[in-house]
């Protein structure tokens, strides 16, 4: 059984265009972490999610993710409150900012990880749409505190990368290492 460790819907979603059989299961893993490198903080996370599902489902294949917003070197995880919201959107209004998504998979007693960067250029965004975007209440629980797949894809002028990782799983890498693994649809090979 494939079972992927997030609640996410847009995980599910982009899942769902590799594998049609997979049970969610989320994790109540910690997700205090102190690392200040994106690659190991999005890993870890990714890694600590999955090794905790992992311990009640250990015969099976377990998928996990951790997806953040850098600005430089300042990591934007999902705003606390409005105001935060609005602290990061202004700081990501036109400028170049990198999502990373780190991804662990416990497959046949054995962990693989990476980790997909994508860059994203935010348009000059006005006071007006930020305000008009946080009252949507989309930002809310969204690393970076946009989503590209909603309103919030309004404001990307280009990207260079997997679309796919800013929204939460690298699709073209996830798919590279189900073939390496030998998980074809859904089934082991």
């Amino acid at each position: 059984m494939i079972i992927l460790a997030s609640q996410s819907p847009r995980r599910r979603e982009i899942l769902e265009k590799l594998i049609p059989d997979f049970i969610v299961c989320p994790s109540d893993a910690d997700e205090q972490i102190d690392e200040a490198d994106p690659r190991a903080y999005a890993m870890e996370l990714a890694v600590r999610k999955g090794k905790d599902v992992a311990q009640s489902h250990p015969e099976d294949t377990v998928i996990a993710a951790d997806t953040i917003v850098c600005l430089g070197d300042r990591i934007l995880g999902k705003p606390r409150d409005k105001e935060e919201a609005w602290q990061y959107l202004r700081a990501l209004s036109g400028e170049v900012h990198e999502v990373y998504t780190g991804v662990a998979v416990l497959h046949k007693g054995q962990l693989h990880r990476f980790c997909e960067c994508t860059e994203v250029q935010f348009r000059h965004l006005s006071d007006q749409l930020i305000e008009g975007y946080i009252a949507s209440g989309e930002p809310m629980d969204k690393a970076g505190a946009y989503g590209i797949q909603g309103i919030g894809g309004r404001f990307v002028e280009g990207i260079r990368g997997d679309f796919f990782n800013v929204m939460g799983l690298p699709l073209c890498a996830l798919s590279c290492l189900f073939e390496e693994l030998g998980i074809v649809g859904g089934k082991q090979a």
